[in-house]
């Protein structure tokens, strides 16, 4: 399992995941999830993955392998939105459980899902999801957050914090604080974690950061978080006095 989170803000994009891959309690390694495809001043273009590795691995690769083809519909450096370019992600994620899931589905789940980012010169910058189908959904200002993976423990604290008034630096908190959340109440999902903030119009995919367990920042923001969260609950009025009526 991992846990995959792109964020659409009106100033730009947070992108980020996790770096487990786990095929047992005996079957841990790192594998970065987090693939970027860039032409400087061109277009620059992340993507997520999530779900079986081979799968993605494979949808990735491939992808790679055929930039610079010019071949419209499997060149990401052809398309000329990013609709397009997410388009190209599902038909080769379509392509390539076509012809493996029939040989994975005895010994395993085959499928796969995406998350897609990124701007092309002259056009916007937006998110997709794309599911196992190879069909997607976009990102909007109301519905500013898509995730992928072991989702549910990352979520709280976005659908009560994150606005589309937030500061990309205040959304790379928040989803720093979706991780924390997630690695403690799931050990399928752990350090080091990925993370892009990518300012709108700057075509530039070199602001990567990665987050080990160990990283101060990311270290002091968990220690602050949780020390205040306990200190406002304190604060916190105190339930009724359960002993002096009966229900």
């Amino acid at each position: 399992m991992t846990y995959c989170l792109g964020i659409l803000l009106p100033d730009g994009l947070v992108l980020a995941s996790d770096s487990r891959s786990n095929a047992g309690v005996d079957q841990l390694a790192t594998v970065r999830k987090l693939s970027v495809f860039e032409q400087p001043g061109e277009r620059m273009i992340v993507v997520l993955s999530a779900g079986n590795l081979a799968t993605t691995q494979a949808v990735v690769t491939t992808l790679r392998q055929n930039l610079g083809s010019g071949e419209a519909g499997r060149d990401l450096f052809a398309a000329q939105t990013m609709f397009n370019v997410t388009q190209t992600v599902g038909d080769m994620l379509r392509e390539i459980l076509a012809r493996e899931a029939t040989h994975v589905q005895p010994f395993g789940d085959p499928n796969a899902s995406f998350i897609v980012g990124g701007q092309i010169a002259g056009g916007k910058h937006r998110i997709f999801q794309v599911y196992s189908a190879g069909n997607f959904v976009e990102a909007s200002a109301r519905t500013q957050f898509l995730q992928i993976g072991e989702t549910k423990y990352g979520k709280p604290i976005l659908d009560r914090a994150l606005t589309n008034e937030t500061s990309l630096q205040e959304a790379a908190k928040l989803a720093l604080l979706s991780y924390d959340a997630t690695i403690r109440s799931n050990l399928s999902v752990d350090a080091p974690i990925d993370m892009m903030i990518y300012r709108r119009d700057s075509l530039d995919g070199t602001t990567l950061r990665k987050f080990n367990r160990d990283d101060d920042y990311w270290h002091n923001l968990r220690d602050t978080y949780s020390k205040g969260l306990g200190q406002l609950v304190q604060s916190l009025p105190s339930p009724p006095d359960f002993t002096s009526r009966r229900s």
